[in-house]
């Protein structure tokens, strides 16, 4: 089981969210008591009027090389698990660039 599937052209992502943390890394996967995989993300910034959604967002865009834009939060808002949507992401390069921060963060655990 992945944390992300396919939607038409997009990508649908669960990922679970550390918000105020010590440094900001997204990478590994934690799985829930129902055996559902999430990508585990850290952010510095506090669950706070949406801060950390928006702390999230703008890490994965930096570190998938996708536009910010093209990232939305499909639900989880005030939750730690969250659903984003990446307009544009179904293309192999997202699923490439997703496998290869899960496989970074895991070898460095």
């Amino acid at each position: 089981m992945t944390a992300w599937v396919r939607d038409g052209d997009d990508l649908l992502l669960s990922v679970r969210l550390t918000p105020g943390a010590a440094r900001e890394e997204i990478g590994g996967v934690w799985t829930d008591e129902k055996g559902a995989a999430w990508l585990s993300a850290r952010v510095r910034a506090v669950p706070e009027k949406g801060k950390a959604n928006a702390a999230l967002i703008a890490l994965l865009a930096k570190r998938l090389d996708w536009p910010r834009s093209a990232i939305s939060l499909e639900s989880g808002d005030t939750n730690r698990l969250k659903r984003l949507r990446i307009k544009g992401g179904g293309e192999a390069l997202a699923f490439l660039r997703l496998s290869a921060i899960i496989r970074e963060r895991g070898e460095a655990s």
